[in-house]
């Protein structure tokens, strides 16, 4: 007698704020989503014993396979553990669903209930649906300060739309300029460069993977080294690199146009000076 009681006070004891519940909930392949929901008590002496679960649109009610559940004796499925979390919160009446790291299969149509133990269930009649598209984020690619050639530099690879609740992100980078480097630099979002003149029009690439989901990204960027002097910077054109820099070709130019001009003076010297040094002779036969 006192059962069937409890239970008719329970059903009419807890409702789902409508309100607090969109019919559509998109979010990109990787990311967080966030379904909320809000409930409140009729009978606040209820609210000690309630517990609260979602659950999948399509599966068993009756066998109670929750997503996502606060109850410690119930089971989730392995593919949504540690993805589908339920923010349960007595105080706040809050019962939102935190999703991370979404994946494709994660779309369809979820629905909350509430029920303490042996007093019945209370449904929200109105499923919610939720869509995971493919991501289109990419990563930002900081450059600090201009590239100079054989001077360090710092580049940062950034994911600032990534959710801090996911898994955390795997960087890469990859390209010609990094190619000798260990992979102890290179798996890090930010790269020490010490970039050189054949690096100059070369790609780098940052690559984040996304391991929660499988969902790899990536965006290429083209370097611009240059080579620094005391007095201005010069560029550096990309091209075969003949193992010397150009101003020091320029320098060995200089000094074969001195020499050569040096010597053709002397040529020069030495062909007007013979006839006069030729007659002096003659002059000083004749006066013997």
């Amino acid at each position: 007698m006192l059962l069937p009681l409890l239970a008719l006070l329970w059903a009419g004891s807890l409702a789902v704020h409508p309100r607090y519940m969109p019919d559509l909930v998109s979010v990109q392949e990787g990311l967080c989503a966030l379904l909320p929901c809000q409930f409140y008590f009729r009978f606040s002496s209820l609210r000690d014993f309630a517990t609260g679960s979602w659950l999948r649109d399509g599966s068993d009610r009756l066998r109670y396979s929750p997503v996502a559940t606060n109850n410690p004796q119930q089971q989730v499925p392995g593919e949504v553990q540690g993805r589908f979390r339920l923010l349960w919160d007595l105080q706040t009446r809050n019962c939102s669903l935190l999703i991370r790291d979404a994946q494709s299969r994660d779309s369809g149509s979820y629905f909350f209930q509430m029920h303490p133990e042996n007093f019945g269930r209370n449904f929200y009649p109105n499923p919610l649906t939720v869509n995971v598209t493919a991501l289109t984020h990419t990563p930002d690619i900081l450059i600090h300060g201009p590239l100079e050639s054989g001077r360090p530099s710092n580049l940062t690879c950034s994911v600032p739309w990534a959710c801090e609740h996911g898994t955390p992100p795997i960087f890469s980078w990859q390209g010609p300029s990094v190619s000798h480097l260990g992979p102890t630099v290179t798996n890090s979002p930010v790269l020490m460069l010490t970039p050189q003149p054949q690096d100059h029009g070369t790609t780098l690439t940052c690559q984040v993977t996304l391991p929660g989901a499988g969902v790899i990204v990536e965006k290429t960027v083209q370097l611009n080294v240059t080579y620094s002097t005391r007095s201005s910077t010069v560029d550096i054109s990309p091209g075969p690199s003949s193992g010397k820099s150009e101003p020091m070709a320029e320098v060995v130019l200089v000094t074969i146009v001195e020499v050569a001009v040096k010597i053709l003076l002397l040529g020069l010297c030495l062909f007007f000076l013979r006839p006069w040094c030729t007659n002096s002779k003659h002059l000083k036969s004749a006066t013997a």
